[in-house]
């Protein structure tokens, strides 16, 4: 499943959802209906969407495919682009928050229905040509009035007070993209992942309608409802999103399977990984190296924190990562320094990372990590969810709570010390210059943060403790780097040709672990 970046024009979006209150296991409550005070009438909210989703699941799955007038189906990427929401047609009214819509045309063919909320009551936004500047494009016919639209973002001032940034965006299946202060646009999430890297091929659920709730004034956030339809399942989902130096999305949603789903991914994670400096490859490209996302980061439920670095492989792998009630895990950007990418206007360094935070308990499961082999930098070739162990039967509704944060810094997530950089070179054989021969590998890691600027002044007592799932460790070394304020460590390992194993690596000072746990894949090839 390799996503063109392409399609995503302008931006994705992500959004927030209702607050869950007495989760148990998988489950969370949905919020209860709303009254109008007034009136007594009851007031549109989530449960209206719940109520659709499962209305929605008990009928066959319309895979007839989308039909667009010509014109727009023969639109290129740089004549899409040049279609362009009028900012003083912006919806929301003029305040905080202002909605932008996006139309339809090149890989965009499925017209969603964008619903504004007033006072508890619902209206469709009517497609009107006169909401949007065509650029350079002209039709000898005018659009059908009934068109409908590609998706929705919405502005918000982060950057500056007077000024309307993008804040969050959907466009496109079920993705969304969203933004805090100083950060551009790389990975995405996405409202539920069906059968990624299945042989049968993925399945893409889709948005196929959304409710927008009119903000009061003075609001600090926006809530969104949204319809997903997909032929193995239906879904309520309510995303709240709080604009800020991290925006924070709240996410609350209610699944209906249709049919039996063997691999279901919750709150997924959507990046790209081509070159970084623990995987390099022969490219004419200037730019050292170029990434969205360079690790997983997980927090396991026992408390342990698990750092993967992200690698563009010869062919599709998929890591797990087994536990029980997560604590949270997310597609990180660590690396923050323009010299490593040297993009002037892509500004790598600066797109966000996407941490998400189960709200109540997601019982047993394990994260998936997949990545797959991309030749440059336009394919989103990098997933991650959660899938739990057990998945409801066709008929049952499932819940789910979680909270996404776009954030630049990991400082306040994990106290302890991190892996900065990972490379790998040739082994050297013992007391010799010479490579210690085929199936052998040395890996480098640079642990920084946490305590280990204070045990740079008795590097003694400082250990490393390496482990290997098959072959094994020839030789360690750690030394002290001031450079970074932390430790170098090396692990050298031999493995049997056409052997595969799981390294792990941390670092502890007695029996107190220093660092977070860095961990990686490698096959002797």
């Amino acid at each position: 499943m390799i996503f063109d970046r392409r399609t995503f024009i302008g931006s994705l979006g992500a959004l927030a959802s209702a607050i869950l209150s007495g989760a148990s296991g998988a489950r969370a409550q949905a919020p209860a209906p709303a009254g109008d005070a007034a009136s007594g009438a009851p007031r549109f909210g989530f449960q209206d969407v719940v109520k659709r989703a499962r209305e929605l699941a008990a009928v066959a799955y319309d895979a007839s495919p989308a039909q667009l007038p010509d014109p727009l189906a023969k639109l290129d990427f740089d004549a899409y682009r040049d279609i362009r929401f009028r900012p003083d047609k912006a919806l929301l009214g003029n305040g905080a928050f202002r909605m932008q819509m996006f139309h339809l045309g090149f890989l965009f063919r499925r017209s969603v229905t964008v619903n504004l909320v007033r006072d508890g009551v619902p209206a469709p936004v009517p497609y009107s040509a006169s909401l949007f500047d065509y650029g350079r494009n002209k039709f000898e016919r005018p659009l059908p009035v009934n068109l409908g639209f590609a998706g929705f973002r919405i502005h918000h001032p982060l950057n500056e007070p007077k000024v309307h940034d993008e804040l969050i965006s959907f466009l496109g299946a079920s993705y969304f993209r969203f933004l805090g202060r100083n950060q551009r646009y790389g990975l995405s999430a996405r409202g539920l992942a069906v059968g990624v890297g299945a042989p049968e091929g993925e399945e893409f659920p889709n948005f196929r309608e959304f409710w927008i709730e009119q903000p009061a004034p003075g609001a600090d956030r926006v809530v969104i409802h949204a319809l997903l339809d997909s032929a193995s399942t239906t879904g309520a989902y309510q995303f709240a999103v709080y604009p800020a130096a991290e925006t924070a999305v709240e996410v609350s949603l209610t699944l209906f399977p249709r049919k039996p789903v063997q691999r279901l991914g919750i709150a997924p994670l959507t990046s790209m990984f081509y070159i970084g400096e623990n995987d390099r490859r022969p490219t004419s490209d200037f730019r050292p190296e170029l990434h969205d996302s360079d690790g997983l980061l997980v927090h396991t439920g026992a408390g342990e924190w698990i750092w993967r670095p992200l690698r563009n492989p010869a062919a599709m792998s998929v890591s797990s990562f087994l536990d029980a009630n997560p604590r949270g895990f997310g597609l990180m950007q660590r690396d923050r320094t323009f010299e490593h990418y040297q993009d002037l206007d892509l500004a790598y360094e600066a797109r966000p990372s996407y941490w998400v935070e189960p709200i109540g308990d997601w019982g047993e499961g394990r994260i998936d990590l997949v990545e797959i082999p991309t030749s440059d930098e336009t394919n989103d070739n990098i997933v991650a969810y959660w899938t739990p162990k057990t998945v409801p039967e066709p008929g049952q509704g499932w819940s789910w709570g979680y909270r996404i944060r776009s954030i630049t810094s990991e400082d306040e997530l994990n106290p302890g010390g991190f892996a900065l950089n990972t490379y790998q070179t040739e082994a050297k054989a013992l007391g010799s210059n010479e490579a210690a021969g085929p199936g052998t590998r040395r890996f480098i890691i640079d642990f920084t943060g946490g305590d280990l600027a204070f045990w740079l002044k008795e590097p003694e007592s400082v250990q490393i403790v390496p482990s290997t799932a098959a072959g094994r460790i020839t030789r360690t070394f750690l030394v002290p780097n001031p450079k970074t304020e932390g430790f170098r460590a090396a692990v050298d390992v031999a493995l049997d040709r056409g052997q595969s194993t799981d390294l792990r690596v941390f670092l502890k000072a007695g029996n107190r672990a220093l660092t977070e746990t860095w961990t990686f894949p490698w096959r002797a090839d």
